[in-house]
């Protein structure tokens, strides 16, 4: 009874690791598959950052891509890989996490309302913000 309780338990948690307290900490494949971002913590919370990109120089430039679109045009030089996409989310239940901040510097936003993590049954990362009354997300692939 023990070994079929075991191995019951040991199934479901490979078939739905978000229902089974599994961690969004790692690496992750974007949905456009341009960049791979860590997640790990940073203090009590969860950060993410830009560890990979698929276009290591900005065809414009000729330079490595930087964060261009910035509205501190101090912050307009910075290189966006080593940059913090993910900020200070916190967990919210299993296979969820929210509160936190996300900068998209396809835009130059960083957006505060509604932002949240979720594994789905798949595996896969649900990434999900609001800047002002439009909201988007996109769903990340495990690249580790």
């Amino acid at each position: 009874m023990f070994k079929t309780l075991a191995l019951t338990a040991a199934l479901v948690t490979a078939a739905f690791p978000a229902m089974a307290g599994a961690s969004v900490q790692g690496v992750w494949l974007i949905q456009d598959k341009s960049a791979k971002i860590r997640i790990a913590p940073c203090g009590q919370k969860l950060c993410g950052t830009v560890i990979w990109l698929r276009d290591k120089v900005d065809k414009s430039t000729g330079q490595p891509p930087v964060d261009t679109r910035n509205p501190d045009p101090k912050l307009r030089s910075r290189p966006i890989l080593g940059l913090q996409l993910l900020r200070d989310f916190t967990p919210a239940g299993d296979g969820k996490w929210t509160g936190g901040e996300i900068y998209d510097p396809n835009f130059g936003r960083t957006v505060t309302s509604k932002s949240k993590m979720t594994l789905t049954p798949k595996g896969e990362l649900k990434v999900e913000g609001c800047f002002s009354v439009i909201c988007q997300g996109q769903t990340w692939s495990t690249a580790d």
